[in-house]
């Protein structure tokens, strides 16, 4: 797929700012990619941008959907209030750890862009007990460099903020940037694609970059609803190994995508999905999840009279900051895999999903 240049394109999509609620700059990026592979595109009324895959199949009037969903958000910033002085102080939107903010460099999304630096109270103004504790986002402050009025006629309370930082490459095709969670799955989707390009499926698929992942999962359930599919895969990350974590609730980095299981999850999905990487000779990982997953699939599950949904986690260390660090050779793995999964599919399967009696 020559729209799609693996890591350089990553690396694109990495830069682009796109916090929960304001992703149209991401959506068109992606829109742009989808529609030079084939894909029908569309976007719904909440934002959600929704690529169709048609079965190749003309005689059959109805094929069975799968739809497959990757968040393009990212955590960020709101602006709350303008104090004296022109410094702003804001609010999170999402998972947003006030102990990686202090020192960090911001895009201040105004009537135009704005950089500009989170200032805190220098340790050498503080007192005794301040220092002993990391600074709360209310001790927390927007500097733009800017006169009061300067600030107040470009700037208002509602507007985002989106941490400032160019994506580093590392060794061993390794990636630290601020959005990872979820771009990287969104990058799985178009190695997927590129997988599919001349394969013809038995399956309508719909590849979903949806919004407000963040703050509630909200895209996914519009998106659902809307698709109404037989199946549905969230793809989204998870935590992978670095020090001090728990070795129960973390994969290893390079070691494939992370299957899901638990009662979130469809067992026959589950099965399925395990079997396509083992058929493709693909390493995975399996993620315990004992409750809701924190993906797309709480959602999904519970959309109309229920869908069978299965989840894929891609490892990554130091989610929710600016250093989200991944592996590309997992996320290109989750590509395969999907493509794997998919090409596997017809109408006896898929109905197969559906029996609980054989499970």
């Amino acid at each position: 797929m020559k729209n799609w240049q693996g890591i350089e394109s990553f690396l694109q999509l990495l830069a682009l700012d796109g916090p929960s609620g304001h992703e149209d700059v991401v959506a068109e990026w992606i829109s742009e990619r989808f529609s030079a592979a084939g894909l029908t595109v569309q976007r719904d009324a909440l934002g959600n941008l929704l690529a169709r895959r048609p079965a190749a199949d003309p005689a059959n009037d109805r094929p069975p959907t799968v739809l497959i969903t990757a968040h393009m958000d990212e955590i960020g910033l709101m602006v709350s209030h303008i104090e004296a002085g022109g410094f702003l102080r804001f609010v999170p939107v999402g998972g947003v750890d006030p102990r990686t903010l202090p020192s960090a460099e911001v895009t201040v999304h105004g009537r135009r862009p704005f950089p500009g630096v989170i200032g805190s109270k220098p340790p050498h103004l503080s007192t005794p007990e301040e220092r002993k504790e990391a600074a709360g986002i209310d001790r927390l402050f927007i500097d733009l460099g800017l006169p009061e009025s300067e600030v107040r006629e470009w700037v208002r309370p509602g507007d985002p903020v989106t941490i400032r930082r160019h994506p580093q490459r590392l060794l061993d095709d390794r990636i630290a940037a601020k959005s990872v969670d979820n771009r990287a799955s969104v990058a799985a989707a178009f190695e997927c694609i590129a997988q599919l390009s001349s394969h013809p499926l038995q399956v309508d698929v719909v590849f979903a970059a949806t919004v407000q992942e963040e703050v509630g999962v909200r895209g996914a359930a519009t998106a659902a609803y809307q698709i109404r599919p037989d199946l549905a895969v969230a793809v989204d990350v998870c935590h992978a190994r670095s020090p001090g974590g728990s070795t129960e609730r973390t994969m290893g980095m390079g070691e494939g995508p992370a299957i899901q299981f638990g009662p979130n999850i469809h067992p026959a999905l589950f099965r399925s999905l395990t079997a396509a990487t083992q058929a493709a000779g693909l390493p995975h990982q399996i993620l315990v999840a004992q409750g809701a997953t924190g993906t797309d699939a709480r959602v999904m599950q519970l959309c109309r009279e229920g869908l069978p949904t299965a989840a894929l986690g891609i490892p990554i260390r130091y989610m929710h900051t600016s250093v989200e660090t991944v592996q590309y050779q997992d996320i290109r793995r989750t590509g395969q895999l999907l493509a794997g999964w998919l090409k596997g599919l017809n109408r006896d399967v898929v109905e197969g999903f559906l029996c609980f009696f054989d499970v």
